[in-house]
């Protein structure tokens, strides 16, 4: 007895043969390569347009940040607007390339809308990025280059992008920050104002004489031209502590010099009271019998 899945092949067989004598199977081949040929170009145009596109985005690129940089636009403005432009552009040659390969590009793009609500509830975080930098590129808690302390971490402010903001610490790592969490966070700029003032706690031994501590030490930072004179240095006695008298000196100095007048000062301090005879105390306990 011949089962059905024997005679099946043999029956198609037939068909294959009937369809050539008919000249069918000419005219499948026919379409088929057609068809093909037709893929073929589409997908090369695609391909073709995808590398042109990535060379035309680095020159558009280059042509804005060179049109900004004539134009004097703040770097913090700069890093922002090259981050948009260069993800639109991005954006657009991925529409684009698609359409080349025949996919009708506003179902793509009604598909896109039907997704979006989904799409922004997924991504909620980066578009609270988004909002946060714009809202610190129009007011300008800081700009590129400037020392600040924010979220825990404090750098140098080498770029705001669209969803971060990117420091440089002092021992040269870099930190990405969310500009959402930035935003609406506390921040200290250091390098905002010209002038910073600078504190020492100065501890001397019981028994000093605390005038000349205040003469030598005014007389110090009046040699430094870099410590400003108005507002005058200030120095008084702070706290009667355990085993020091403290004493308390404030100076005021442009920012950018902020560290080398604090390291300087105190060396200078340190080498001038022991010139002085004033003595720097030691922990000590009083025993009495």
């Amino acid at each position: 007895m011949i089962s059905f899945l024997q005679v099946a092949p043999i029956e198609a067989g037939k068909g294959v043969i009937e369809a050539a004598k008919n000249g069918q199977l000419d005219q499948l081949i026919k379409e088929g390569i057609s068809m093909g040929m037709e893929a073929g170009k589409s997908i090369l145009l695609a391909v073709v347009l995808a590398v042109i596109g990535r060379y035309a985005i680095k020159f558009v690129n280059k042509l804005v940040a060179r049109m900004l940089e004539r134009r004097n636009v703040e770097p913090t403005v700069q890093s922002f607007l090259k981050s948009f432009v260069n993800i639109s552009l991005i954006t657009l040659l991925i529409i684009t390339v698609v359409g080349t390969l025949g996919v009708n590009t506003t179902s793509l793009a009604a598909l896109l809308a039907s997704a979006g609500l989904a799409v922004g509830m997924a991504l909620s975080g980066n578009l609270q990025n988004l909002a946060g930098g714009i809202i610190l590129l129009f007011l300008k808690p800081f700009k590129v280059g400037d020392f600040i302390e924010a979220q825990g971490v404090s750098g140098i402010v080498k770029a705001i992008q669209i969803f971060h903001t990117i420091l440089t610490t002092t021992d040269n790592k870099e930190l990405f920050i969310p500009n959402g969490a930035l935003s609406s966070g506390n921040i200290t700029n250091y390098t905002k104002n010209d002038l910073r003032r600078v504190d020492f706690t100065i501890s001397v031994e019981y028994g000093t004489d605390t005038q000349k501590v205040k003469d030598v030490t005014l007389a110090l930072v009046a040699q430094d031209e870099r410590i400003k004179q108005d507002p005058a240095p200030f120095i008084a006695v702070k706290e009667l502590a355990d085993s020091s008298v403290d004493f308390v000196l404030r100076v005021w100095t442009t920012a950018p010099e902020y560290w080398n007048v604090f390291f300087d000062t105190t060396e200078r301090i340190y080498t001038e009271f022991n010139k002085q005879g004033i003595g720097f105390p030691f922990p000590q306990i009083q025993v009495h019998q």
